[in-house]
């Protein structure tokens, strides 16, 4: 048995019955234990500040503050701070961003039983972990073309039922600019009509439903 100290753990997500359920799943272990919790990212950040935990467990979507913001925040404040992304987002642009924002490991909330463990331990060491499905789904959108802010802000008003004449209005663009964006974004997703291009965007996690 070893002699060194557990891998203190900070877990953030804005659901009590997610942050309950990890812990029930760690308690058991002898090198890992949750020494906090917080349910937004401006907790988070402060309790990292308070904590200094070795490893941070940070959901993506939460409300005042999300996790992307929070990450960025904490690694400003510690640039070795180690932080694994649980979520249910499958999509790569989420998944790229929270990387590029300095997250070491990327976990889907449905494969936390089988790989939550060992991940915390491969933060700990330095090491990055991210699932199969999730590097092969961000080595395929890196092949892409990528899709711009105001491509995305096209999509966003689409996915809200906006008409071409509406985007254009509220964008302060000509309707035939707003096509031009239109067949670009299809293009770009590979996507057969609006309601498809919607519904790859939200799945990449390029926008959010």
């Amino acid at each position: 048995m070893s002699d060194a100290p557990p891998i203190r753990v900070l877990m953030v997500d804005d659901h009590a019955l997610l942050r309950d359920g990890v812990a029930t799943y760690l308690a058991p272990l002898d090198d890992i234990e949750i020494v906090g919790e917080a349910s937004n990212g401006v907790e988070a950040i402060e309790a990292f500040r308070e904590l200094a935990p070795d490893v941070t467990l940070m959901d993506l979507q939460m409300p005042v503050m999300d996790g992307l913001a929070a990450i960025a925040a904490i690694r400003a404040d510690d640039p070795e701070a180690r932080i694994v992304v649980l979520t249910t987002y499958e999509g790569d642009v989420q998944a790229t961003r929270a990387l590029k924002a300095g997250a070491v490991g990327y976990l889907l909330k449905s494969g936390l039983r089988r790989e939550l463990a060992d991940t915390i331990r491969k933060a700990h060491a330095g090491r990055r972990h991210v699932q199969p499905e999730i590097a092969t789904a961000v080595a395929l959108g890196a092949l892409g073309e990528a899709i711009t802010q105001r491509e995305t802000e096209v999509l966003a008003l689409v996915a809200e039922g906006c008409s071409n004449k509406v985007i254009a209005a509220k964008l302060g663009l000509s309707e035939e600019t707003v096509k031009t964006y239109m067949r670009g974004i299809l293009s770009k997703l590979g996507a057969t009509d609006r309601t498809h291009a919607v519904t790859l965007a939200h799945r990449r996690g390029i926008i959010r439903l």
